[in-house]
Formats: C-alpha cells, sequence, structure tokens
C-alpha cells in the first residue's frame, strides 16, 4: 500500500500590473480581515507595508543594543589601558579623562551596530534560504521586472481558498494562483 501525499497549500499570490492598484488591493484585503499578507513588487511602493499591516523591530532593536554595547566596550577598553593596564601620566594630567575616549568608542559603536544591522538582518530573514513556497507562483521571476504581488497565506484565519480568490479578483488582481508549498 503506498500513502500519496497531498501538496500543502502555501496559499492564493495575486498579480498586478500597476503599484497603485496593488496599494489599494493590500489595503482592502487587510481591511477585510486578511492578516498573513506579503507584498512583492520590483521597486519600493510608498505606503504599502502600513497597508499590510507590516511592522518587525527585530533589527532596529538589535542594533540599537549593540550599539550600547559598542560603546561600552570602547570605553572599558580605554579605561581598562589607560587607569589599569598601562597608567602613563603625562604633564599632570588626569588618569581618566573622558573626552579623549569619545572618538574611539564612537567608532566601536558604528562598528558594532553596523555588523549587527548585517548579521542580524540576515539571521531574522534566514537567509540563505535557496528555496521559498512563493518562487512556486507561476510568473512571479516578474516580481524584479514589471509585475506586483500580493500573497494571502493559508495559514490566515480568514483563508478559505474559493472566498479569498473571488475576494482578490474583486479588489483588481490580473490572476490569482493557487500556490503549493
Amino acid at each position: 500500500m503506498t500513502l500519496v501525499q497531498e501538496p500543502k497549500l502555501y496559499g492564493l499570490v495575486a498579480e498586478f500590473s500597476d503599484p497603485d492598484v496593488l496599494l489599494t488591493a493590500a489595503k482592502q484585503t487587510h481591511n477585510a480581515g486578511y492578516r498573513k499578507l506579503d507584498a512583492f513588487s520590483p521597486f519600493p511602493v510608498h505606503g504599502l507595508s502600513d497597508a499590510i499591516a507590516f511592522e518587525d523591530y527585530k533589527v532596529p532593536w538589535t542594533v540599537f543594543f549593540m550599539g550600547l554595547l559598542g560603546v561600552t566596550c570602547g570605553f572599558a577598553m580605554q579605561i581598562y589601558v589607560s587607569y589599569i593596564d598601562y597608567p602613563l601620566n603625562v604633564g599632570g594630567r588626569p588618569m581618566l579623562s573622558w573626552p579623549q575616549f569619545i572618538p574611539v568608542a564612537f567608532e566601536c559603536t558604528i562598528l558594532f551596530a553596523a555588523y549587527s544591522a548585517v548579521f542580524g538582518m540576515l539571521a531574522y530573514n534566514g537567509f540563505p534560504r535557496p528555496y521559498q513556497s512563493i518562487f512556486n507562483t507561476p510568473r512571479f521571476d516578474l516580481a524584479s521586472q514589471d509585475r506586483f504581488f500580493l500573497a494571502v497565506e493559508s495559514e490566515d484565519p480568514k483563508f478559505d481558498i474559493e472566498h479569498t480568490e473571488a475576494f482578490l479578483r474583486s479588489v483588481g488582481a490580473n490572476t490569482v494562483s493557487i500556490v503549493q508549498k
């Protein structure tokens, strides 16, 4: 006896030819109660992330805290060197004169923040990821050229294949494709 597994459904992907139509459709789709949305376009569309209520603050907070760690490490390193490890009093100046520590601490802040931005973005996005289900969408290669796509994932609580497909067509989609995982 052979068990044949039916392919799992990723969701429905609607194709649009105009960014304004995509933006309007994204707003209407979110207002209709769909929450597991994603949009794809060849260039940034102003207001699209707000239309699908995309909020992700992991990378900015990571950069902020790593910047704080960088400034702390910069000051700590210089305090250790100039006060504990190799104290050198030249001309009766104070051992811990914080204004001279600012340039190195600033550079450490920038270094830690920049590296955390790059590696945090890669880690949070799950890169490198050579395969993504959205790539199964017909004509999805045009998302980097001149087409715009709106995906409604099957994990959305309001997702119903027939109703969602009809809704996406009603908001102006040129085509709606069923995408398997």
